[in-house]
């Protein structure tokens, strides 16, 4: 069971009596907040979580999957305070979320972060495939028929490399293909 970071708040604590300024004071006091912010409002296991993904070097967090852009939007429309700047899929494409409350503004843009994330690996060598598929068909079916989906495994299919993510805050199992990275080289070219 995680615990409140109190071993972090109580370093912040310590470098907040040591802090010469009041810039600095402010902005020790702003971490500590946000630490107690999340005890506070109960977020302690999804913080837990955060942290596990990036240690894991885990595909970006979402909050929320959609089959279509229309459900996106009624979602949006409908939740009362949208978590701004968090992550959503739309037919399994990131959004990200923009909402200004005080013009009632909200927005789901599309944004490359999984692209991103993607050129990242390749970058740094993608490892060995856990697995090998002829078809996407049975490549689903490996992934749909694990007792418990890896949170992050490459496979291949038709020889082409996929990323295998299980998106556990939304329980969704889905495959990227590599090939994603490609679009950030190709609007890289078009806008040089």
């Amino acid at each position: 069971m995680p615990t409140p970071p109190f071993e972090a708040l109580e370093l912040l604590g310590q470098r907040w009596e040591e802090a010469s300024s009041p810039e600095e004071k402010e902005r020790l006091l702003l971490a500590m907040d946000a630490l107690r912010f999340v005890s506070a409002t109960g977020q302690t296991y999804d913080f837990q979580a955060y942290r596990e993904s990036l240690e894991a070097q885990a595909p970006p967090l979402v909050v929320a999957t959609f089959d279509t852009r229309e459900a996106a939007d009624a979602w949006l429309k409908a939740t009362p305070r949208p978590p701004h700047h968090a992550y959503v899929l739309i037919a399994g494409e990131y959004h990200i979320i923009m909402h200004i409350p005080e013009l009632n503004h909200r927005r789901l843009i599309s944004h490359p972060v999984l692209e991103f994330y993607l050129a990242d690996m390749i970058q740094e060598g993608l490892p060995a495939p856990v697995a090998t598929f002829k078809t996407h068909e049975e490549a689903q079916a490996w992934l749909d028929h694990q007792p418990e989906p890896p949170r992050q495994v490459f496979i291949t299919i038709a020889g082409d490399y996929h990323l295998v993510v299980y998106h556990h805050r939304v329980n969704l199992r889905v495959m990227y293909p590599i090939s994603m990275a490609a679009k950030l080289e190709q609007k890289d070219m078009a806008d040089s």
